[in-house]
């Protein structure tokens, strides 16, 4: 089974689980807003990027060549993986209105530096102004795979962000959920402020201590997971209206794998998790009337 990607690491995990798959074109680092306005190469730094694959990843990004990336391999391709995990960081916007991914390999190069020097402003997801946009460039990228006779091949991957790791249950309610954390977290910053108080402290820096008490792991993740699906509702609901066909799964159905080759993530799943989705797939795929291994 031939694939292309237009994603990130949902799509390119769950094909790891697909034995018989080859991934013959992987878009990732390229928010679909780059579809439309691409600001282009010039005066943008890549070379603290060591890694060929971020290069040519951001460059398609610059260029709003991803479509193009797919598209040439129409008639080889079987299925098409979307999912809307790259959005997460927004976008820089530049004063003539073209508009760059704020990816991690963007941050690290120093780019979005300079991007800022240039006037560029960043959007940040989940705003109206994030959503407007990407509306009209998801809207470009269906268009694009219908031209090609794509879109009946073209499976979008819902999957929320998990709540909490393999072996932990998902909250059942999250805002008692919420409030149980901050209760916990309020006694523990209590014990530590009793503590700076019982060797001498003052109550400054006592009630410092307490202040600054950390969330847990599983807090952190269950306040990220819960945070990022509130946000992606409204972007799943269009996405969804204009796929094909998609693979749906809920924050409560998928755990956040602890050894998780890139390490755990609200969206670094676990194996049976992918082997699930792997599943959905390929019932799909039959669907449409394709050929399973």
């Amino acid at each position: 089974m031939k694939i292309a990607i237009f994603g990130s690491c949902v799509s390119r995990d769950t094909a790891e689980f697909m034995s018989e798959a080859e991934v013959v074109a992987y878009v990732a680092r390229h928010s679909v807003t780059s579809l439309e306005t691409p600001h282009g190469t010039d005066g943008i730094d890549l070379s603290d990027l060591s890694s060929a694959f971020q290069k040519r990843m951001v460059t398609s990004d610059l260029k709003g060549s991803g479509i193009e990336r797919i598209v040439k391999n129409t008639d080889d391709l079987d299925v098409v993986l979307l999912d809307l995990v790259d959005e997460r960081r927004g976008f820089w916007k530049f004063p003539d209105d073209s508009t760059m991914t704020n990816s991690i390999e963007v941050e690290s190069c120093g780019a979005a530096r300079a991007a800022r020097r240039e006037g560029a402003r960043l959007v940040e997801f989940g705003t109206d102004e994030h959503f407007s946009r990407w509306t009209t460039g998801f809207g470009r990228l269906i268009n694009e795979l219908k031209t090609a006779g794509l879109w009946e091949k073209t499976i979008l991957l819902d999957i929320e962000w998990a709540g909490a790791v393999d072996g932990a249950q998902h909250p059942q309610n999250y805002g008692i959920a919420s409030l149980g954390r901050r209760w916990r977290r309020l006694q523990r910053g209590s014990r530590e402020a009793g503590r700076e108080l019982s060797r001498g402290r003052g109550l400054a820096d006592a009630w410092q201590s307490m202040r600054n008490i950390k969330p847990t792991e599983a807090e952190e993740y269950a306040d990220r997971a819960f945070s990022a699906n509130s946000d992606y509702i409204r972007y799943r609901k269009e996405a969804r209206s204009l796929a094909a066909s998609s693979v749906v799964r809920e924050s409560r159905e998928v755990r956040i794998d602890r050894d998780h080759k890139w390490g755990p993530q609200p969206f670094h799943y676990r194996h049976a998790d992918y082997q699930s989705i792997v599943d959905s797939i390929r019932q799909q795929v039959k669907r449409n009337g394709g050929e399973v291994m």
